[in-house]
């Protein structure tokens, strides 16, 4: 019988062949522990947004009995002051004044069919009343300031328009303040909470279209007199829809 012949393997090869069932094990480790902190964080997202659905409607409940009981004692409600606005430019740059144009720019309106969400306070108040002839505005609902982050929204990342494709892109950029989800976006930006400001700045300015149909009236007149510029309060939600 011949012997058998013994086959050696280089030392290096083995190490080699070690690292790479090491690495494999570490990467196969670190996918399993993702998936799991995914789900987990799934369920987090979920929770949250049926919270926010139902704090919506039992607000819209509450509104609709102080309503009711008004009217039952003979009496008027009255609903608060809106805390937010929308602002949409329908004029061009052509002989806007040094000021409105200033206000303009800080209101980050800097081309006709661009819109953003504003804090309403006396100081705000004051700048759309001098860029009323040239933008109009009002008061957004929830349907609104979803459709318009769903469909319009993009982020603003190291100064770069960058689509918000998942979660991920507003958690790395809004995580510190606790905004983990578009759902926690749309929130902070409907109920204008602690972190509106940083909320808002994460959005680029939403670029939309001419309305279906065109404007029915004059843009330099006022919506109240049967022109399209100024204050429409909740009339601006049906604007917005036609410009999506």
């Amino acid at each position: 019988m011949s012997d058998v012949k013994k086959q050696y393997v280089p030392e290096s090869v083995l190490k080699k062949r070690k690292t790479t069932e090491k690495v494999a094990a570490e990467r196969a480790i670190s996918e399993a522990e993702r998936k799991l902190a995914a789900k987990n964080k799934r369920k987090v997202i979920f929770k949250r947004a049926e919270q926010y659905v139902k704090e919506h409607i039992a607000k819209e409940k509450d509104e609709v009995r102080l309503k009711r009981q008004a009217k039952a004692n003979g009496n008027f409600y009255v609903p608060a002051d809106a805390p937010l606005a929308f602002v949409i430019r329908i004029k061009g740059i052509m002989k806007i004044a040094p000021k409105p144009r200033k206000i303009m720019q800080l209101l980050r309106l800097t081309k006709i069919n661009s819109g953003t969400f504003v804090r309403l306070t006396k100081a705000t108040l004051q700048m759309l009343q001098w860029v009323g002839p040239y933008v109009a505005w009002g008061y957004p609902n929830l349907k609104t300031v979803r459709e318009l982050v769903y469909k319009r929204g993009f982020a603003k990342v190291q100064k770069q328009r960058m689509p918000i494709t998942d979660n991920s892109v507003v958690e790395k950029e809004l995580g510190q303040f606790g905004i983990i989800c578009v759902e926690d976006l749309i929130n902070e930006i409907i109920t204008v909470g602690p972190h509106f400001k940083q909320a808002n700045a994460f959005l680029w300015p939403f670029n939309l279209s001419n309305p279906t149909g065109g404007y029915k009236g004059k843009k330099a007149t006022h919506f109240i007199e049967g022109g399209e510029c100024g204050n429409r309060e909740t009339k601006i939600n049906a604007l917005v829809q036609k410009m999506l």
